[in-house]
C-alpha cells in the first residue's frame, strides 16, 4: 500500500513517538490484539495525519505558544483535572481562548490516552462534539488544545445549588436529548461504531448556549459494523458510571455507553451525584435509591428541588423511566440509543424495567481493585472532579 509523502515537521513530531505495530490493513486502524478493538496507539500514520490535517486543519502548536498561552500553565488558569492530566484556560496571541489539556509526565497511560484521542477525534470532528484544534508533542509534553466553552461541564451546573438553579426542567430536557443524539452518532451514524467508555457529567461539555458537546475520547474504542462487544484486560473508566459487565469483567459495547448515560440522566433529574449522594448510608447509590422509590410508586421524590414545580411532571417521569431501563443489569435488556431517542420523542408504550445493577454498593471514597499481575489486569478509576 502506496503511504502518502508528508512534510517533514509532521516526522519531526511524531518520529519520537512511534513504533511498530499490528496494522488492519483493510482500513488503516490498528488492531487491540488483547482488548480485541480498533485504536490508535503506539503510532501516528502518514495516511491518518495527512487525511486529518487536509479534514480538519487539525494544527501542531510550538511548546512556546502553549506556555505564552497558558501563563506557563498557571493554577489560575486551571479548570479541570482528569485521570490523565489537567485542563488549563488559554488565549492565543490572535485573542481566540482555548482548552489546553496535558497530560501527564508521570502516566504511562497518559501517553496512550493521547495518541488514541488526537488521531480519533480529529477525523470525527462533529458540530455536536467538542472540536479539537491541534496538539503538541515538544519536550516530552503531550498537550491537546480544544475549543474553549465558556459554560464549562455538565456537573458544575447540577451539583451546585446556586448554578443548578439555571438548568430549568425545559433546559435540562434538551440537554438529555442532546447527548443522546450525539451518542447516537458516534455510536451508529459516524464512519466508525465507537464505544467512549468514560461517559460521565463532567465530560459533557456545555457551550455558550448550553447546548452539550461530548468530550475526552481518550479511551474511546472503536468496533466493527459486525462486532457487538469486545473484552478488555484493562478496564479505565469512573466509579459510579461503568456497568456491571464493563467494570467487573471488562466487556464493553454500545450498551456499556447506555448504561452511562442512563447515570447522567439520573443526576440530571435529581441534581445528584451518582457515587456518592447519600450521606447517611454510603452504600446506597442513585440507581439504588431511585430503584426502591420507583417500587413504591415515589419515584417523583428524586426530582431536584430547585426545579420545584416547574416542570412537566409526565416527561419527568417518563425520563426517570427511561433511565431505569438503561440501568438494567442485563446489558441485553437495555434499550439501544436509536431506541432511547424514539421514547424521548414519542409518547410510546415503554417495558417495565427490570432490577438495576448494584455492583457499586460502597463508599464513594473506597477504590475498586481488580486484583492481579497489573500487565495482565489493569484497572484505572478516576474520581469526579469539577472541571
Amino acid at each position: 500500500m502506496k503511504c502518502l509523502i508528508f512534510h517533514n515537521i509532521f516526522y519531526n513530531h511524531f518520529s519520537l513517538c512511534c513504533s511498530k505495530t499490528v496494522k488492519n490493513q483493510s482500513n488503516r486502524r490498528l488492531f487491540d490484539s488483547i482488548n480485541g478493538s480498533h485504536y490508535h496507539k503506539d503510532t501516528f500514520d502518514a495516511d491518518d495525519i495527512q487525511t486529518s490535517r487536509s479534514r480538519t486543519d487539525l494544527a501542531f502548536f510550538n511548546l512556546s505558544t502553549i506556555f505564552a498561552a497558558t501563563e506557563n500553565f498557571s493554577q489560575a488558569n486551571k479548570i479541570g483535572q482528569g485521570g490523565f492530566g489537567s485542563v488549563y484556560k488559554g488565549q492565543l496571541t490572535n485573542g481566540k481562548e482555548v482548552a489546553v489539556k496535558r497530560l501527564s509526565k508521570n502516566s504511562g497511560q497518559g501517553a496512550e490516552e493521547f495518541k488514541n484521542e488526537a488521531m480519533l477525534i480529529a477525523k470525527l470532528q462533529h458540530r455536536n462534539l467538542v472540536k479539537l484544534l491541534g496538539c503538541c508533542i515538544q519536550e516530552e509534553e503531550r498537550i491537546l488544545i480544544y475549543e474553549y466553552l465558556s459554560n464549562g461541564s455538565l456537573d458544575l451546573f447540577l451539583f451546585d445549588t446556586t448554578r443548578s438553579s439555571f438548568l430549568n426542567w425545559s433546559k435540562r430536557y434538551e440537554i438529555i436529548v442532546g447527548i443522546a443524539r450525539e451518542i447516537l452518532y458516534i455510536h451508529q451514524d459516524s464512519r466508525w461504531r465507537i464505544i467512549h467508555r468514560d461517559l460521565k457529567s463532567s465530560n459533557i461539555l456545555l457551550d455558550a448556549e448550553m447546548k452539550p458537546k461530548i468530550s475526552d475520547f481518550g479511551t474511546a474504542r472503536i468496533l466493527e459494523d459486525d462486532q457487538i462487544q469486545h473484552k478488555t484486560q484493562r478496564v479505565v473508566g469512573t466509579y459510579g458510571y461503568m456497568s456491571p459487565e464493563y467494570a467487573v469483567l471488562g466487556k464493553f459495547s454500545v450498551k456499556s455507553d447506555v448504561f452511562s448515560f442512563g447515570v447522567i440522566l439520573l443526576e440530571i433529574i435529581s441534581g445528584k451525584k451518582s457515587n456518592g449522594f447519600h450521606q447517611e448510608d454510603p452504600s446506597l447509590t442513585l440507581i439504588g435509591h431511585v430503584w426502591e422509590l420507583w417500587q413504591e410508586d415515589k419515584a417523583m421524590e428524586i426530582v431536584d428541588s430547585t426545579l420545584k414545580e416547574s416542570y412537566n411532571s409526565h416527561e419527568v417521569l417518563k425520563c426517570i423511566h427511561i433511565a431505569l431501563l438503561c440501568v438494567q443489569e442485563d446489558a441485553v435488556d437495555r434499550p439501544t440509543i436509536s431506541a432511547i431517542i424514539v421514547m424521548l420523542d414519542s409518547e410510546i408504550s415503554l417495558p417495565c424495567p427490570k432490577q438495576p445493577a448494584f455492583i457499586f454498593r460502597t463508599s464513594c471514597n473506597s477504590s475498586l481493585i481488580w486484583e492481579g499481575p497489573s500487565s495482565v489486569n489493569e484497572m484505572s478509576i478516576t474520581e469526579t472532579v469539577a472541571r
